[in-house]
């Protein structure tokens, strides 16, 4: 029998479509706590139902590392392990023996795959390392959006990897954003120089089509002391380029572009963006360049977030347009073939094929006369 208590805590509001779902895949755990900040549609009385133990809490003004920080407190003291996770999220059946077994002692925090998004299929989209495992004692969430955990512990913090422990999200498409950005600016009025705050703010005004703001807050992020994690500068190049891009100016566009592939060239992500920016310029030659380089990368990084279209059938893709309109067309029917097999049934794709094969029938039909 283990010695270890594991808890599982969560804040939610208006989860109810979730509860089941969530509840079975934390049901592992020695106890889940949830801090309820406001629902309305029964959450509560549904989580108590399948067993969770349930807080109510008003949080205003709304931050969410203020409601991480109440929903941690709630988590009993003598819990030897706390797993934090959301409604929307599914671990994979078998995680608290891996958890278990990674957790030597003295270990505080634990480090797993996270899928943020999931494509038709079920194999990962959006991927990368996170990091919500942690002991009770010495942590708090610290920023009001896009929080995080800090730890305040004395000594050196002693961190593991949980291999084979996998989070699944599922993101709700009607849940609002509305309330990211406000946060986000109140975050960097509140502490100027962190380089997290700086990045996400950038990145959201960018979501948001704000290219100009995109492009100075981005900026400053990379003049900032603390901004020296090289993928993440990669991350704020790409945006800057895809926001000068939507400003019609493809050559800021081309330069932030050979930055970003520049500052972390173990990452397939800029050459796979740049390669499109270079189809939507019709050119071709660049297109090909980086598609090439892209396939060369056979790994994806273990620390930052893997955007999904530079591992599915994306870099073929535009290395068949590219190679056709060069007029390599075997090298594009290697392409056009590398980019079916990961989606075999996409119509366009298998158009593109026929089209391609057709014309080198006619190249041979021709030479054969």
């Amino acid at each position: 029998m283990s010695q270890l208590k594991v808890c599982v805590y969560a804040i939610c509001k208006n989860e109810v479509k979730f509860v089941d779902r969530w509840m079975d895949s934390m049901g592992e755990a020695d106890e889940i706590v949830v801090t309820d900040t406001g629902s309305t549609d029964g959450t509560v009385e549904e989580l108590r139902k399948r067993g969770a133990v349930v807080y109510e809490e008003k949080i205003t003004p709304w931050r969410f590392d203020t409601a991480r920080n109440i929903s941690l407190d709630h988590v009993p003291d003598d819990a030897d392990i706390c797993v934090c996770t959301d409604p929307d999220e599914v671990l994979e059946p078998g995680w608290r023996e891996l958890l278990e077994k990674a957790w030597l002692p003295g270990t505080q925090r634990g480090k797993y795959l996270y899928n943020w998004s999931l494509k038709p299929d079920g194999t990962p989209g959006v991927q990368f390392e996170y990091f919500k495992i942690h002991a009770k004692k010495d942590y708090r969430w610290v920023c009001p959006v896009h929080e995080y955990l800090s730890y305040e512990g004395k000594t050196p913090e002693k961190t593991v990897f949980i291999q084979g422990m996998v989070l699944n999200h599922y993101p709700d498409a009607a849940k609002s954003r509305s309330s990211y950005l406000p946060l986000l600016e109140t975050a960097v009025q509140e502490d100027p120089e962190s380089d997290r705050m700086n990045y996400y703010l950038g990145r959201e005004y960018m979501y948001r089509g704000e290219w100009q703001k995109c492009i100075d807050t981005l900026k400053r992020y990379l003049t900032l002391k603390k901004a020296v994690w090289n993928e993440e500068r990669c991350a704020a190049m790409r945006w800057i380029a895809r926001s000068y891009h939507r400003l019609s100016n493809a050559g800021e566009a081309y330069r932030w572009y050979y930055r970003a592939v520049a500052e972390a060239p173990h990452m397939r992500d800029p050459y796979v963006e740049f390669a499109l920016l270079g189809y939507f310029c019709q050119d071709w030659v660049l297109t090909y360049y980086m598609v090439e380089e892209a396939l060369k990368i056979q790994q994806r990084s273990n620390t930052y977030v893997n955007m999904d279209y530079a591992w599915d059938y994306t870099p073929d893709d535009l290395g068949a347009i590219s190679c056709y309109q060069l007029g390599m067309f075997e090298k594009s029917l290697e392409h056009a073939k590398a980019a079916l097999s990961f989606a075999p049934n996409d119509t366009r794709l298998k158009n593109n094929l026929t089209l391609i094969q057709n014309k080198i029938d006619e190249i041979k039909a021709q030479k054969e006369k």
